[in-house]
């Protein structure tokens, strides 16, 4: 069978904003075919399906959803991470 999945991750090295880039990488069959960068503000495609699917996402909402995840969604765990990590170490 084919294998489809997405990766959501979150890359700190400090508690500012400014400092944290989200990322949303779509896979199929162990190969990256979009990926969208908060860095980057929008998404790139990686395979000929990939190029098409980012052409679409970014003139579309998608690309508006995904801009505001940064403060939604990985801000609000930075402080929980780097407290779970201190407390560790």
């Amino acid at each position: 069978g084919f294998l489809y999945y997405v990766v959501t991750s979150c890359e700190f090295n400090s508690s500012k904003l400014n400092d944290i880039e989200f990322t949303e990488s779509y896979y199929y069959n162990k190969l990256e075919i979009v990926r969208f960068s908060s860095s980057v503000g929008k998404y790139v495609g990686y395979t000929e399906f990939g190029i098409k699917n980012a052409e679409s996402w970014n003139n579309g909402p998608e690309v508006i959803t995904r801009r505001g995840e940064k403060e939604r969604y990985c801000f609000p765990n930075v402080g929980i991470d780097v407290e779970s990590a201190l407390t560790k170490s």
